[in-house]
């Protein structure tokens, strides 16, 4: 449905094209420094408008803290954080409403909630909701970076735990700004590979078999729109390796490896070395193309062309919006094994 997590919860909440977009966290330790302020540096990355293969839609994106907060400092009560919708051109998706767009939960929508779903900018099924996300990435980042190693865990860093994401290809190109040259010579909407490091993240997070971190990670980073594939460490790559190639050894008692082809994952629990994985995000859906779809009043095939405001390509967003979910994932790990207190 629509909430994730067991200790560090959340549920999301809004449409594309609704008044506002939200998310509730529940679980977030009382204690914890909150301010707007906090919030701005991710959201400013996660913003198109700005930047060239991005949507032109533009919005403030301005947290509003409707429950959790007090004197900037969490409560420990669920946390519920809005962002209005204020640039919003849903004309443009009345008069396409005929074709179900190919690539889009339109068509899967409307027979599963029979006509009734707010079709306006994709509705809930829309990238715009990942501002929730990476507004529950924010608080969460918060908490990890007070994570501290100690005399009785593995932890390798005493800094706290980072979470960073980048773009490593555009379009097939190692150079973002040559793949979405392809895209902008072809008229047409490009992919890309985003990978994630954690580093700092203690030894035995993980319960298997189906809560292991690759599982629940998996689970969540799925939860962004347009992700189409995931990899640990060396990933598919592996499929190439002998064994003796693949494996890590072990080079001390904290657990550090000479290699890092499991991606700091091993049975499904964090080995103490640095977390690594990417993602496959796919062309944006909605491209300028003339493409053939079903127009669902006449009954044919016939060729439409989207319109309204899109990204070029999506990946360029993506980064922080993993970061989020990857963070959040990771909170919960650590509210679950109890190295995250409640009480700050």
């Amino acid at each position: 449905m629509n909430s994730f997590g067991r200790f560090f919860r959340l549920n999301i909440f809004g449409e594309s094209h609704g008044e506002s977009v939200g998310i509730n966290i529940d679980g977030c330790p009382a204690g914890l420094s909150l301010t707007v302020e906090d919030f701005l540096p991710d959201l400013e990355r996660r913003k198109g408008g700005t930047r060239k293969g991005t949507t032109p839609r533009k919005e403030s994106d301005l947290p509003i803290f409707k429950s959790g907060v007090f004197n900037d400092k969490t409560t420990g009560a669920p946390l519920t954080i809005l962002f209005e919708n204020n640039n919003t051109r849903s004309a443009d998706y009345q008069k396409q409403r005929d074709f179900p767009r190919p690539g889009h939960a339109d068509f899967v929508a409307h027979q599963k909630f029979g006509g009734y779903e707010d079709f306006r900018g994709g509705g809930h099924f829309s990238g715009r909701l990942t501002v929730a996300l990476v507004a529950a990435g924010v608080v969460a980042k918060k908490l990890l970076r007070l994570v501290r190693a100690d005399k009785n865990d593995k932890t390798p860093s005493d800094n706290g735990i980072s979470v960073q994401a980048a773009i490593i290809e555009i379009g097939g190109e190692r150079d973002p700004e040559k793949g979405l040259q392809k895209a902008v010579e072809a008229k047409d909407s490009v992919g890309g590979i985003v990978e994630c490091r954690v580093n700092g993240l203690p030894l035995g997070l993980g319960e298997p078999f189906f809560d292991s971190v690759e599982s629940v990670l998996s689970h969540a980073v799925f939860a962004i729109p347009a992700i189409r594939g995931i990899e640990f460490g060396t990933g598919f790559a592996a499929a190439k390796m002998f064994g003796s190639q693949h494996n890590d050894p072990i080079i001390d008692e904290r657990g550090a490896t000479l290699t890092n082809h499991a991606g700091g994952i091993v049975g499904g629990i964090s080995n103490g070395n640095a977390l690594v994985f990417r993602i496959a995000v796919k062309p944006t859906s909605s491209t300028p193309k003339i493409q053939e779809s079903l127009n669902w009043e006449t009954g044919n095939v016939e060729s439409f062309s989207v319109k309204g405001r899109h990204d070029l390509c999506i990946a360029l967003r993506v980064p922080v919006v993993l970061e989020a979910v990857t963070a959040v994932v990771l909170t919960d790990f650590l509210l679950t094994a109890q190295k995250i207190s409640r009480v700050l």
